[in-house]
């Protein structure tokens, strides 16, 4: 039974609570995203498990999950990014935001989300109860899939998208000058 880390709207620790739990709920929990970019600027996409508990068969960033109670929320994205796409790499957070999403099973994610980016160009070797498919797309061809076909992609993935792809047009040489993992 996984537990999540609750917290205010300042991302202050205020408790607990089974995983599951705090998705019937829809209590504010903290949260990470992982974007990863190849040195051509392209950004790594998952197509979520058709078996996950919400958003099956959905398109996403490359890796987004929850810090164990007590766990370094960097050193949480790291292990969770080598859980699901079954790589490490250097991370860098950018930002954070805050949302709240509702979904058809009547489960709501209420999440304070801290987002992650780093570089790879390695060798993926996703984790298939997690992802049933990934691959690197231009920052273009994502942001016209999300205009073209919006329900194929995350509620948090809308929401994030803009911001990192925002700040990867203004930060490209802080991206590209991450060094990259030996994996």
């Amino acid at each position: 039974m996984s537990e999540v880390v609750l917290v205010n709207e300042r991302d202050e620790e205020i408790g607990t609570m089974e995983k599951m739990a705090a998705h019937r709920y829809a209590h504010l929990h903290r949260a990470f995203s992982v974007f990863i970019f190849n040195s051509r600027g392209e950004m790594l996409l998952q197509q979520r498990s058709r078996e996950k508990y919400h958003s099956g068969g959905l398109w996403t960033n490359a890796c987004c999950s929850h810090p164990l109670p007590g766990e370094d929320i960097l050193e949480a994205a790291g292990r969770r990014l080598m859980e699901e796409m079954g790589f490490k790499t250097r991370l860098k957070k950018i930002f954070h935001f805050t949302y709240k999403s509702e979904f058809d099973n009547g489960l709501t994610e209420y999440e304070f989300d801290h987002v992650f980016t780093g570089v790879y160009e390695g060798m993926i070797r996703p984790d298939r109860s997690e992802l049933q498919n990934y691959r690197y797309l231009d920052l273009e061809s994502i942001n016209a899939g999300l205009e073209d076909d919006p329900g194929a992609y995350t509620a948090w993935f809308h929401i994030a998208f803009p911001l990192v792809a925002k700040w990867a047009g203004q930060q490209w040489g802080n991206i590209i000058d991450l060094p990259m993992a030996d994996t």
